[in-house]
């Protein structure tokens, strides 16, 4: 069960990241050239929520079935447990949480402008910290 799962996990991170870039590229080009907002506009942000929480559910599910998660927690000097026990949850889950207030807010915003650009701050900031903390040697 734990191979499938941590497959899995990885396997979807790549479908999760392309909706998120597609989501934060998509919002920046918006702000930046004046666009209205649009059903499609909002449902490639919801995509892009769906998919980071699946792979968060995901995640906190591997977490206390690998080797690599709770179990290794107190083993803070070895870098690569480190960041798999520590560092690659804690980030991913604040990313996360930054992207969920940005679909949140943009909500109770009007203007086309200010709905894009808070897609772009907060799914952009989200994106740059679940990038930072990818254990890139397990997942390459």
């Amino acid at each position: 069960m734990y191979n499938f799962i941590q497959k899995f996990h990885s396997g979807w991170a790549y479908l999760a990241l392309l909706i998120l870039v597609v989501a934060v590229v998509n919002a920046a080009i918006g702000f930046f050239s004046k666009k209205e907002f649009t059903a499609k506009d909002r449902k490639i942000a919801l995509f892009a929520l769906i998919t980071i929480h699946i792979q968060l559910l995901v995640g906190i599910i591997l977490y206390f079935v690998s080797p690599l998660g709770l179990d290794s927690f107190g083993q803070m000097q070895d870098k690569a447990l480190r960041l798999t026990s520590l560092e690659h949850p804690l980030i991913n889950i604040i990313a996360i949480v930054l992207i969920t207030i940005g679909w949140s807010k943009h909500k109770k915003l009007v203007s086309s402008e200010s709905k894009f650009k808070t897609f772009s701050i907060f799914y952009g900031i989200g994106l740059l910290l679940i990038l930072s903390r990818i254990p890139w040697k397990l997942w390459l």
